[in-house]
């Protein structure tokens, strides 16, 4: 009997900590990789307002073009939480938590990746996904968390 609690108690730890799936590509594919992640978690059944996607190279086209529209209304359409919000990692520390985050290391910079893998597990509620070269990645994470 005692090994059931032991087992609850562990299981309710691990239900703290975000699993993390690491996608293969390299830094040109990593957005495209982080875009067909999306678009299986959508097919799965996630809500589109439960994913953030980070992007620390050049930002994803969607977030380039509402941004043309103003601050404002870019960060209005991350409150309203209706889909899915794309964000550069420099604006990381802005986003709130969502269930799901993916992050596209799609830039050239390791620094970049090293602040942004950290802060994106913390806005992580169950899964972070990260697309792109897998010794970067692996390093960015030992050095960040």
């Amino acid at each position: 009997m005692p090994a059931q609690g032991s087992a609850r108690a562990a299981a309710s730890e691990s239900a703290g900590t975000p699993q993390i799936q690491l996608i293969p590509a390299s830094a040109d594919g990593a957005l495209d990789a982080a875009e067909e992640a999306v678009d299986l978690l959508l097919d799965s059944g996630r809500q589109p307002g439960e994913i953030l996607v980070i992007t620390t190279g050049d930002p994803h086209p969607w977030a380039a073009h509402e941004l043309s529209f103003g601050a404002d209304a870019y960060w209005a359409q991350h409150d309203a939480r209706d889909d899915v919000f794309y964000a550069a990692a420099a604006d990381i520390a802005r986003a709130g938590s969502r269930s799901v985050v993916v992050v596209a290391v799609n830039g050239d910079s390791d620094n970049e990746a090293v602040t942004a893998l950290p802060l994106a597990l913390s806005r992580a509620g169950a899964l972070l996904i990260v697309c792109g070269d897998p010794q970067r990645i692996n390093s960015a994470l030992g050095a960040g968390v």
